[in-house]
C-alpha cells in the first residue's frame, strides 16, 4: 500500500487503510473500491489523504507501533477530553473529570510499543482537518515515549512522559476555534492569545491530583527552544525539562508531516532533514538523534529514484539504517519496466543511495507506465 492525496484519488482504486474520524467511526473501510462520489465526501470531510492498494507492494504488509485500536481508543478518549473542557469556547481553567481513563490510555500506548519495538515509524496518520489536535495528541504521547524508550527511561519515567505528551495542547482548549482553525496569518493579537495555551495548560494539568508536576511541565515547556527563542519563559538548554524537550521534537515532527488548515504536509523526508539540522540549535541535538533512530526517512510505499536512474517503491527500513531502505525496482533509467521487480537492498548495495523522492502520483496506480516528469514535481508541496 502507499499513501497518495486524495486530489489524486481516481475510481477504481482501493483502500488499504480503514479511515476513521475522531470519535472511532468509520468514514471508509479497507477493501472498499473508490468512487467517484466517495472522494468527493473525503474532501467535503477535510481528509487529505488515502493508503490505496498497489500491485508493487502486495506482498508487504505495514505494521504501525501500536495496534489501530488502541490509536482508535486513545483519539476518542483525548477528544472527548477536549470537548469536556469546552472544545475551545472556554476562558477559564477546567477540571478534567477523568484522569483515571487518560492514564489507561498512556499504559495501552506503552505496552504496544513494547510489544513492538523493533519496528520503525512507517505509517502517518491520516485524520481529518477538523480532528487534527486529537490525533496530534496521541502522535505526539505515541512518538515522545518511543524517543524515551531509545533513550531507555525506566516504566514510571516513560508513563510520565506518556501522561504529559498527551495533554501537552490541553491548554489549546481555552483558544477560541475559529483562531486555532484560522486558514489565513493571524494577527498579532491571535498568535499572542495561541501562545497562551502553554501556560493555560500548566494552569489547567497542576490542578489535577493524578497529573504530576512533571508532567504538567510538558505543557508549559513544550514550545520553549534549545538556543532561548522559544516561549513561554525564554528558557534554553537544559533549563528545558527533558520531557518537555523530547515532546518539543516530535510535536515539530508530527506537526510537520501533517496536512494543516493553511499548508499542506511536509514529506517524512523533508521533515527528517529539518529536524535534522536543528540539532544543538533549537532543538537539543542527542533527543533529535534518539527520535530520529526510530523514523523511516521513506516510509514504505515511498516512490524513489535512485543514482543509478532507477525508479522504485520502498518496501520496508532496517532499523538503524533510516537513509538506506530496501526498493524494489519498477523502471530502469531508460523508462522501461522491470519484469521480474527486483529489491534492492541499499545496506548492502553501498554504490546506490536515494538521490530523489517522487511525488505520489508520479506513478500512476492503475497504468503500469510512468508519467512524464516536470521540473517543477520536486516542489510539489504547498506551504
Amino acid at each position: 500500500m502507499r499513501k497518495i492525496a486524495v486530489t489524486a484519488l481516481k475510481p477504481g482504486m482501493v483502500v488499504a487503510r480503514t479511515i476513521y474520524n475522531a470519535e472511532g467511526r468509520v468514514l471508509l473501510n479497507k477493501g472498499v473500491v473508490i468512487k467517484p462520489s466517495y472522494i468527493v465526501r473525503l474532501r467535503e470531510l477535510g481528509v487529505p489523504a488515502v493508503y490505496i492498494r498497489d500491485a508493487f507492494l502486495e506482498d508487504v504488509e505495514v505494521e504501525d507501533v501500536v495496534r489501530e485500536e488502541t490509536r482508535l481508543a486513545a483519539v476518542k478518549a483525548v477528544r472527548e477530553l477536549f470537548d469536556g473542557c469546552g472544545g475551545g469556547e472556554r476562558h477559564h481553567v477546567p477540571l478534567l473529570v477523568d484522569c483515571g481513563r487518560i492514564h489507561r490510555i498512556v499504559e495501552n500506548l506503552l505496552e504496544d510499543l513494547l510489544e513492538r519495538k523493533e519496528l520503525m515509524v512507517n505509517l502517518t496518520d491520516i485524520r481529518a482537518l477538523d480532528d487534527y489536535t486529537f490525533g496530534h495528541s496521541v502522535n505526539v504521547c505515541i512518538l515522545a515515549m518511543v524517543t524515551g524508550l531509545t533513550l531507555r527511561y525506566s516504566r514510571e519515567a516513560l508513563l510520565q512522559l506518556g501522561m504529559g505528551a498527551l495533554l501537552h495542547d490541553i491548554g489549546k482548549t481555552c483558544v477560541p476555534l475559529h483562531i486555532l482553525n484560522k486558514p489565513g496569518k493571524l494577527t498579532v493579537e491571535e498568535y499572542e492569545l495561541v501562545c497562551r495555551h502553554a501556560r493555560q495548560g500548566f494552569e489547567i494539568l497542576r490542578m489535577q491530583k493524578e497529573v504530576s508536576l512533571v508532567s504538567a511541565r510538558v505543557a508549559l515547556e513544550h514550545h520553549e527552544r534549545y538556543n532561548g527563542s522559544g516561549y513561554p519563559q525564554g528558557l534554553k538548554g537544559n533549563e528545558i525539562h527533558e520531557f518537555a524537550r523530547i515532546t518539543g521534537v516530535v510535536d515539530v515532527y508530527d506537526a510537520l508531516t501533517a496536512d494543516r488548515v493553511y499548508r499542506r504536509a511536509y514529506p517524512p523526508h523533508e521533515a527528517y532533514e529539518m529536524l535534522a539540522a536543528s540539532g544543538n540549535f533549537t532543538h537539543d541535538y542527542e533527543i533529535v538523534k534518539a527520535f530520529l533512530a526510530n523514523v523511516a526517512v521513506y516510509p514504505v510505499g515511498t516512490l524513489v529514484q535512485l543514482n543509478s536512474g532507477d525508479v522504485g517503491v520502498v518496501t520496508g527500513t532496517a532499523r538503524g539504517h533510516a537513509l538506506r531502505p530496501r526498493v524494489r525496482l519498477l523502471y530502469s533509467p531508460s523508462g522501461e519496466p522491470y519484469k521480474d521487480n527486483p529489491i534492492i537492498d541499499l545496506v548492502e548495495a553501498l554504490d546506490y543511495y536515494v538521490c530523489r523522492v517522487l511525488p505520489p502520483d508520479y506513478l500512476t496506480p492503475s497504468s503500469s507506465t510512468l508519467k512524464v516528469a516536470e521540473d517543477d514535481k520536486k516542489d510539489y508541496r504547498v506551504l
